[in-house]
This record gives C-alpha cells, structure tokens and sequence, in this order.
C-alpha cells in the first residue's frame, strides 16, 4: 500500500553496520599514520570539517560494505510500492553519494558536508523544514536519533539497545524493530581469536628445555606470561582487523571476520584495544622488568608489522617467525633460563618454513579465484614456485639445526641418552614435507600451527616427539 511520507533512513549503523568516518580514519591511518596528528587540529573546525578533510584523503570499497541486509530487503518492498526513500546521514557527501547509486534505492541524499555535520538535531531541523513537522518517517539507531524521532511521524529502530527502544517509543510510534538475534560475546570470542592463544603455548617451550616443569613457581611466572601475551595478542588482532576492514571483505574466508562482516561496532573494537593492553602490561609487571621489556618488543614489532612490514615482500614472513621465537624468548625471560642458540636457531628456521606455507595457501586460493596478486601484500601468485622452494629448505634446515644439536656437548649435559632424540629428524622431516604437499594440494585452510594441532597425522607426530623425548631420559 502506498503512502506519501517519505521514508527517511539513517546511514551509520542502521542502512550500514559499520561508522564511515571510523572506517576512513582507520583506513587513512594505515596508509599514512602520521596523518593521526592532524585529526586534533581537523576536529578543533568542527567534526563536519574532520570528516570532509578525511574524505578528502581516503577512498572506500562501496560494494564490499557490509549493508544490513534485512533493512535492504524492507526498503525494497517499500520502495516497490513507490514510496519516497530519502538517505539521511552524518557521514560525508562523498561516501553517501556513491552508496545511494550503488544501492539504487533513494530518490534524494541528505548529507554532512563542508559546513554543517548533520547529525541529531541538525538532522531534525533539516528534515522539520522539507517535510513538516511529524512529515516523515524516520529509521535511526543510536540515542542521537532521539532528537529525529521527536518530530518524526514514526520510528523504524535498527539495531539499538533496549534504551535507545525504550527512549524512542516515548517520543514516536514505533513502526518496526530490527535487530540481530546472535549474541555480541559469540563474535567477540572470535575478534579476540582466543584459539590463537594456542601459539602462546611457546611461552612454556624453555621450561620443557630446561627441565624445569617440576618448580612451580616458575610454572605460575609462565601461566602469568601466557595470560599477559595473549590478551596483548587480541589487541593487535583488534587493531589488525580494524585497519585490514577493506581487504578482509574481498577475502574468501576474511569477509567473515566480525569487524569486516559488521557483527560488532568499530567503535566497541577501538575501546577493548586499549582495555586489553592495560591489563597485557599490568600482568607482565607482576613478572619482571625483562619480560615487560620483551612483551614491549613483541607488541613494536606486531604493530609494524601490522601498519607497514606485511606489504613487504618476504620480510612479513621472516618477522612473522621472529614472532613465534619472540615467544619462545619471552617464555625464558618470565622463568629466568637462557634459551639456547640451538633452539633459537630451530625455531626461527621452523617458523620461517611455516610462515611461508600461510601466504603460499593464501596464494594459491587467489589463483584458484582466477587474481593475480593479494590485495595489501607485496605477493604475486607466480610466486608460488618460489615460496614452496623457500619455505621447504627453511623447514629442512630447523632438521639440520636439530641434528647438530644432538651431537653438541649441550645435549649431553641435559640427555642421558641424547642419541635417542636422532629419532626426532625423520618424524619432523615427515611433518613438515606433509605440511608443505598439503598446502600444496590446497588444503590448508588454517593457521598451519593450527592445523598441527588439529590434524590427526600432526597429533601422532606430536605424540611420538614427547615419547622420544622421555626416552633420551631428561637429566
């Protein structure tokens, strides 16, 4: 059935779940971050003037956006029915403009530009003085939008809390509700990529070499230092995915990621961030200076590597397993024992190898999608030949590490019989050629530390390591 008023729809957060402005500035701060400097100075002009100086500077991927499906699918209907839709947003002309045409739906955009931010009750007195008042319907989320629905003829509430519901409904008829039925903590569970805290288990890697399992007290400094590096770790897996949202929704698998695919507010994402890293570094002051130090390391380098160091071109892949060893060392450091040069040097080798097998799959799934580069790497999939090449003689020589510390004076002193870890060589070698034929059959789809611990034949392997271990007989 027809009407004659019009429907007027909010942009952030209601039509789209995600913030504009948000989503620029994260996206200008990957591409220059000194550019955060300006944003005081930008803001101090008024927000309108922030978000014109922002979207001067950035330019979004419209059509990858994650939209609100369901509203989409109620402004069709009311849109076939021939009813007056109207795009009412704070965000920036520049982006409102492109997502009317894209979506084809709105007959008039109404957005913030140079002058006025239109929001609240900007938004009210604009809408006041082309509609009338109560001349409009009105779909808004947040408590912002208050001020709309108070001379607005109805409300079309998206995605709000029961306060903004509740305060809605006590200035305007409520015509609709629609809001997300899944619980925010089943996404938060997987923003924080608690499963990834597994990697963390490195962290005990020095107190099995040193024979030190048996001192609880070094087990309790341990579990303190797994605690504080995996919540530093979700910080950077937050911030990672706040400034990846664009090339994460053009990813198979990525596009799921709850910031990407919209599941949870960026704004929410940018609060934990800094929540996660008090409390990070609270819990490594409880250790010791050096681990604090160390845990300041692993955080520098993630946060580089994050912003800049993984568009280079194989230098990704070899920080990447100098992070894996940075745990390894963080996990000595907490429990006061010196890691030794063989296990650096085999775990820096064993984790290159592994490093190169995540981008050879990335790879090798854009070259199945018919691409020929990974949007935000240095990598090409004619490079594929090469990191299999590379990444197979990493692997090899994390053995070769290993066999020469079976013959050093230091397995001696440790083993009473350190020729049974000679056994340890061909278990690995068949580890990591099945690793690598896997991925190269496309069947990694994991985190291949993951998928170690995942896979059966990876358990198995796992499982004959810590026998042969036990039967070089640990001094």
């Amino acid at each position: 059935m027809k009407t004659s008023v019009p429907l007027c729809i909010d942009l952030d957060g209601t039509l789209l779940n995600s913030d504009l402005l948000l989503e620029s500035a994260f996206t200008q701060f990957k591409e220059t971050p000194l550019s955060a400097l300006h944003w005081p100075r930008w803001l101090a002009e008024g927000k309108a003037n922030l978000k014109a100086k922002i979207a001067e500077r950035v330019e979004l991927d419209i059509a990858t956006l994650p939209y609100n499906t369901k509203l989409l699918a109620f402004l069709r209907v009311q849109k076939a029915q021939g009813r007056r839709l109207v795009l009412v947003t704070a965000s920036h002309r520049k982006f409102a403009e492109p997502i009317a045409k894209h979506l084809g739906l709105f007959d008039e955009v109404l957005a913030t530009g140079s002058g006025c931010n239109l929001a609240g009750i900007h938004k009210a007195e604009v809408l006041v003085e082309r509609y009338g008042e109560h001349g409009f319907d009105y779909a808004g989320n947040a408590a912002v939008d208050v001020a709309v629905w108070r001379h607005a003829r109805r409300a079309i509430v998206v995605n709000a809390g029961s306060s903004v519901i509740k305060q809605a409904s006590a200035v305007c008829e409520i015509e609709q509700i629609f809001n997300s039925n899944k619980k925010s903590w089943q996404h938060w569970v997987k923003a924080l990529r608690l499963y990834q805290w597994l990697k963390n288990g490195l962290i005990f890697v020095p107190l099995g070499a040193g024979h030190a399992w048996d001192q609880p007290d070094k087990l309790l400094l341990a579990l303190l230092a797994f605690l504080s590096f995996g919540l530093c770790a979700s910080s950077v897996y937050l911030l990672n995915d706040l400034l990846d949202l664009s090339a994460d929704r053009c990813h198979p698998r990525k596009c799921h990621r709850p910031f990407a695919a919209g599941k949870l507010p960026i704004a929410q994402g940018i609060a934990a961030i800094p929540l996660l890293l008090i409390t990070a570094f609270g819990l490594s002051l409880l250790i010791n200076p050096g681990f604090t130090a160390t845990l300041t390391a692993y955080y520098v380098f993630t946060l580089a590597y994050s912003l800049r160091l993984k568009q280079v071109l194989m230098l990704d892949a070899i920080v990447l397993a100098g992070l894996y060893t940075l745990r390894i060392i963080a996990g000595a450091v907490a429990v006061h024992i010196v890691p030794s040069f063989w296990l650096l040097a085999f775990s820096m080798f064993l984790f290159l190898s592994l490093a190169l097998i995540k981008r050879y799959a990335e790879l090798l799934t854009l070259q199945e999608r018919g691409e020929l580069s990974a949007r935000g790497r240095g990598y090409h999939v004619d490079d594929l030949g090469v990191l299999q090449s590379l990444g197979g003689a990493a692997g090899y020589l994390a053995v070769l590490v290993l066999a020469l510390y079976i013959n050093s004076e230091t397995s001696r002193m440790l083993y009473g019989q350190p020729m049974v870890i000679w056994l340890l060589c061909p278990a690995l070698l068949y580890w990591i050629s099945r690793a690598w034929l896997v991925t190269h059959r496309g069947e990694m789809h994991d985190d291949p530390i993951l998928f170690a611990l995942t896979d059966s034949h990876s358990r198995y392997v796992l499982l004959a390591c810590v026998l042969i271990f036990l039967g070089a007989m640990p001094k």
